[in-house]
């Protein structure tokens, strides 16, 4: 009887042995489980940190958009306006327009002869070469000037000078006011989906032309802009009277003028 009790005790105390050596094995496979998802997880947000803080890292190369041409100018002409085929005999008078999206002038010609402007070049009276100038840099908090002109070539590299056109309307009819914050990146994307483009997120937001912006006000300044809006009709400078901004009837005048020259 004895050593039926020890050979049960012992068998016992095997079993014990064994259970306990299962559960050590069975938390070490979890523990190293955990161990491999907190790495995987870790390389994941690691990856996503580093793909994420590169999409933000703001461009230093020199990149040129596409749509423009040599004078850093993006032309809206009525073939672009309409859809159509210029006739044969059109020969719309150049109009350049030097402006920074946030300039207070430049928003007040947008709205006192935007329109217009907009019907002489559906009409096929004028073309309009935009020109970036953005020159109030230290004018916001968050140099809106620059980060809304690179917006703006973002829009016009992928989507052309007609998209660019609404979304500089777009800019123009929200324009902030100087000294304060002017709108955020993530605005920029939502309103380059209204004027028809998407897919710029990157571009907005790693400002990708803004050194090519830079270029552009420097050739500005070169050209003998000095300030926005700067128009200029067949190469001359146009104002309103004492040197304001031009109104409809002052542009109208120096386009009749072109077309006589």
């Amino acid at each position: 009887m004895a050593n039926d009790r020890q050979e049960r005790a012992a068998r016992a105390e095997q079993m014990r042995k064994e259970r306990e050596k299962a559960d050590r094995k069975q938390r070490n496979l979890i523990t190293v489980g955990i161990v491999v998802v907190v790495v995987a997880l870790i390389a994941l947000a690691g990856f996503g940190y580093q793909s994420m803080k590169k999409d933000k890292e703001i461009a230093t190369e020199l990149t040129t958009p596409q749509n423009v041409n040599k004078d850093y100018g993006i032309l809206y002409t009525p073939e672009v306006a309409t859809g159509k085929a210029p006739a044969s005999d059109a020969d719309p008078v150049k109009v350049t327009l030097y402006e920074d999206f946030l300039c207070p002038g430049c928003g007040a010609l947008e709205q006192t002869a935007g329109s217009f402007l907009s019907d002489q070049v559906a009409a096929g009276e004028i073309q309009i070469e935009y020109r970036p100038y953005a020159f109030l840099v230290n004018q916001s908090t968050n140099e809106y000037s620059q980060r809304a002109w690179n917006a703006a070539a973002c829009v016009n590299d992928k989507g052309g000078p007609k998209a660019f056109k609404a979304f500089h309307d777009i800019l123009f009819a929200n324009q902030p006011q100087e000294g304060g914050a002017g709108p955020e990146n993530s605005q920029l994307i939502e309103w380059a989906k209204e004027a028809g483009v998407t897919g710029v997120d990157a571009c907005i937001n790693k400002q990708t032309f803004t050194p090519w912006i830079e270029d552009a006000l420097s050739q500005g300044k070169d050209d003998g802009v000095s300030g926005t809006p700067t128009m200029r009709i067949d190469g001359k400078d146009v104002s309103g009277e004492g040197n304001t901004i031009p109104q409809q009837a002052d542009i109208q005048k120096a386009i009749d003028a072109a077309k006589k020259a």
